[in-house]
């Protein structure tokens, strides 16, 4: 015999292709006033141009640290210089695995490069062949006294530092502001592309820009986008480790973060053949909360 029950009550006619139009036209009106009223700010492109314009002495600083090779960047290792990787945990460094694969110089690609492409400017090719020819090590000292002498200037202001043997590097660092101003820079090296990212990166100017629009670690920048609005909330999973200790004190915050989170995922991955820790769902009882109109409905009465 059959279980299925036949229905007696009454029919009515169900037009659904007019329903799943309606559902349709309403799912689309609403996705059209949710992406109104919580748009994201469409941010103009931070470029060498408005970086020189807004913070002309944060852009000289980050010059003269790229041609000294104290940048973040001139100091990362790999994938981009041969510098000695720092983040690693014990003897294992990750970030060695992979090699060098997006070789940069940050003196060469990010200074010398780009202001051998002005023309017609007698000063700089006079400074740029004494800077060319002189030993490594002469380079690295006119370099790091001219940095020096910046983070000890007012304001970090070029135009108060003090006298001292900087060789051409002062006037490196400002035709190369000059060349940033007139937008010439961001001709050679365009935005979006790595060699831009990196250089724009290093700076300070981009780190106010991202605090002023609560996207900075302390904000949760990485699930956040401009200003309040939610960004990626899938990152959640990473961006949590980097608010606590120790991850955010830790100069390897990088590889253990993402060496708990992969644990975690393991230990997900796994928990059906872990004996004892796959009962503790079982034991706790939570599937009697979750499932309780099942068991109300379907208890074995208690033989007597």
């Amino acid at each position: 015999m059959s279980n299925i029950l036949e229905w007696k009550g009454p029919n009515r006619k169900f037009d659904l292709v007019k329903e799943g139009a309606i559902t349709l036209g309403a799912v689309l009106a609403l996705v059209l006033v949710a992406s109104f009223l919580f748009r994201v700010p469409d941010e103009k492109a931070v470029t060498f141009r408005s970086w020189a314009a807004a913070a002309p002495s944060d852009f000289v600083t980050t010059a003269v640290a790229e041609l000294n090779g104290s940048s973040d960047i001139a100091g990362y290792g790999p994938p981009y210089n041969h510098t000695p990787a720092f983040q690693k945990v014990g003897s294992f460094s990750p970030q060695k695995l992979g090699g060098v694969t997006i070789p940069v110089d940050t003196a060469t690609d990010f200074v010398l490069a780009p202001l051998a492409t002005m023309p017609g400017d007698a000063q700089l090719t006079k400074a740029l062949a004494a800077y060319e020819q002189a030993p490594a090590k002469t380079q690295a000292d006119w370099g790091t006294s001219y940095g020096d002498a910046l983070a000890a200037a007012p304001d970090n202001n070029p135009a108060k530092v003090k006298a001292g043997n900087y060789g051409p590097v002062p006037v490196l660092s400002q035709k190369l502001l000059a060349m940033a101003s007139n937008g010439g820079l961001d001709n050679a090296l365009p935005a979006g592309t790595t060699n831009a990212l990196l250089f724009i990166g290093d700076g300070g100017y981009l780190g106010t820009l991202a605090d002023a629009q609560l996207l900075a670690g302390d904000h949760w920048g990485m699930v956040n986008s401009s200003g309040n609005f939610p960004g990626q909330f899938w990152l959640i999973g990473f961006s949590y480790w980097y608010q606590i200790n120790p991850f955010k004190t830790s100069d390897n915050a990088d590889v253990l973060a993402f060496g708990t989170l992969g644990l975690l995922t393991l230990l997900v991955l796994f928990l059906p053949w872990i004996p004892g820790v796959r009962a503790i769902p079982r034991r706790l009882g939570l599937h009697w909360l979750i499932w309780w109109p099942y068991y109300r409905d379907h208890r074995q009465p208690v033989k007597k």
